[in-house]
C-alpha cells in the first residue's frame, strides 16, 4: 500500500463544513465504543449494522457517507480486537482498553471507494456526502495520474494545526531494484550520536525538540496569558500547535533520510530490539529519548528492507555493550563510562563502536549467513511479513 499526501486549499465556509463532518465521525466511532460496552460480544459485524441505527436516529449522522460511517466501526472494532489481544497474550503494563476520542486539533474522517469524487487532471477532489463540503483545490508533489481510481481504496481528510490534507491509500506494491553493494552494518542507538555503526562512523542527534525548547517556552506562555475562550487564545493555541507540529516533521524527515540512507548502502542492517516504552519511564532520559526518534527510525528501516529486498535483523540489547568485541569476555561498566577497556585482550574502544561490532555479528548468526550478501527475499520472513504463495503440502506417509 502506498500512502500520498495533498494539502487542501478551500473557502472559510468549506472549511467549517470539513469541522462538521469531523465531528460526526468522531460521534459515530464513539457510539459504535459505547454499543460495545454496553453489549459485550459483539463484532465487527453488530458495528457495522450499528451505523445503520445510527443513521436513523439521527439525521446529521446521516450526512455522512454509509461507507464512511463503515470505516468508522471498523476503525472502533480493530481498537477492540487490539485489547483483547493484548489481553490473550498478557502484553505488560496497560492493554489498551479502547477510549472515546475527544475534540483536539489533529482528526480525521476516512472515505473508501464513494464520497469523493477527483477531476479529471487529478488536481481537484470533491465531496459528494449530505455535508456538501464542495471541491478542494490539493496541492502536493505526488502525480496520481499513474494510478487508476480503482486502486484508490481509501480517502481520509486529516485536520492539522497548519490546515486539512487528503491521504490516498493506493492498493500498489513498491519494489525498488538495488546493486547488491556486499557491506554488512550494525547499528547501535545511543543519546550523544544518534548511532554509531560498526565501522565505527556516527551521525550526530539533531535534537529538534531541545533547539526548539526556547521558543516553545515562549509561546506556552503566552498562550497561558490569554483568556479562555477568547479569539486570542485560539490565536495563540495554534501557533503553538504549529511550533510542534514542525519539530515533529523535521524529526520524521531526518529518520527517513536516514533510513533510507543506511538501507541503500547496506545488504544486511542490524539493529537492537529496544523496548523504547519501558526505557521512557527514565523521567531523567524520557525527553532526549523520544527527541531521537528511535522507534521512527526502526520502523523506516524495516520499511525500505522491504522495498529495496535488504535484510534487516533485530536482535537483542542485552550484554551488547558489555560484552568485548574482540575477545567476548563481559567487562562490566557504567553506563557514564564512555570507553570500552578490556583487561583480558587489551582492547580499547569506544562504547557504542564497540556495541554495535556486537549486534552486527548476533545479526548475522540470525540471519545464518557468513558473507556479506544477504539480500533477497529473507526480508519477508525477517520483518514478520507472511511470503506470498501457499506451502506445498508434504506427501502422506503409507499406511502400516
Amino acid at each position: 500500500m502506498l500512502v500520498f499526501e495533498a494539502k487542501l486549499e478551500g473557502a472559510k465556509d468549506q472549511y467549517e463544513r470539513l469541522d462538521e463532518a469531523i465531528r460526526t465521525a468522531r460521534f459515530v466511532r464513539n457510539s459504535c465504543l459505547r454499543y460495545w460496552m454496553d453489549n459485550k460480544g459483539v463484532g465487527r459485524y453488530e458495528l457495522s449494522a450499528y451505523c445503520a441505527v445510527l443513521a436513523q436516529e439521527f439525521p446529521w449522522a446521516k450526512k455522512l457517507n454509509s461507507m464512511a460511517r463503515q470505516a468508522l466501526a471498523e476503525r472502533a472494532g480493530s481498537a477492540i480486537a487490539r485489547f483483547y489481544e493484548n489481553c490473550k497474550k498478557n502484553h505488560p503494563g496497560k492493554k489498551g482498553f479502547p477510549k472515546f476520542k475527544k475534540h483536539k486539533t489533529r482528526d480525521s474522517v476516512e472515505y473508501k471507494t464513494s464520497g469523493w469524487k477527483l477531476s479529471e487532471d487529478r488536481r481537484t477532489i470533491t465531496f459528494t456526502d449530505g455535508f456538501q463540503v464542495g471541491s478542494f483545490k490539493m496541492w502536493g508533489t505526488r502525480d496520481l495520474h499513474f494510478y487508476q481510481l480503482k486502486q484508490i481504496k481509501r480517502v481520509r481528510v486529516v485536520r492539522r494545526a497548519d490546515g486539512y490534507y487528503v491521504q490516498f491509500c493506493i492498493d500498489q506494491e513498491r519494489l525498488e531494484k538495488r546493486e547488491a553493494t556486499g557491506k554488512t552494518v550494525g547499528l547501535d542507538v545511543g543519546l550523544n550520536h544518534f548511532y554509531t555503526d560498526s565501522d565505527g562512523q556516527t551521525v550526530e542527534n539533531p535534537r529538534n525538540l531541545r533547539k526548539s525548547e526556547k521558543a516553545l517556552k515562549r509561546l506556552q506562555r503566552r498562550l497561558s496569558k490569554t483568556q479562555k475562550g477568547s479569539k486570542n487564545r485560539q490565536k495563540a493555541r495554534n501557533r503553538f500547535a504549529r511550533k510542534h507540529l514542525k519539530v515533529s516533521r523535521q524529526r520524521k524527515d531526518f529518520a527517513v533520510k536516514t533510513a533510507l540512507c543506511v538501507v541503500r548502502s547496506n545488504d544486511l542492517v542490524a539493529y537492537e530490539d529496544l523496548n523504547v516504552r519501558n526505557m521512557v519511564k527514565n523521567h531523567n532520559l524520557a525527553k532526549s529519548i523520544s527527541d531521537a526518534a528511535w522507534s521512527t527510525f526502526r520502523q523506516w528501516v524495516e520499511y525500505f528492507g522491504k522495498v529495496f529486498g535488504v535484510a534487516t535483523v533485530a536482535v537483542a540489547p542485552q550484554y551488547t555493550s558489555q560484552n568485548c568485541s574482540n575477545c567476548g569476555e563481559n567487562v562490566q561498566k557504567s553506563l557514564s563510562t564512555r570507553t570500552h577497556r578490556c583487561p583480558h585482550c587489551g582492547l580499547v574502544i569506544d562504547r557504542d563502536w564497540n556495541a554495535a561490532i556486537n549486534i552486527l555479528e548476533l545479526g548475522l548468526r540470525t540471519v545464518g549467513h557468513t558473507g556479506t550478501n544477504a539480500s533477497g527475499d529473507i526480508d519477508l520472513c525477517l520483518g514478520g511479513e507472511t511470503p506470498q504463495g501457499k506451502l506445498s503440502r508434504g506427501k502422506r506417509k503409507p499406511h502400516q
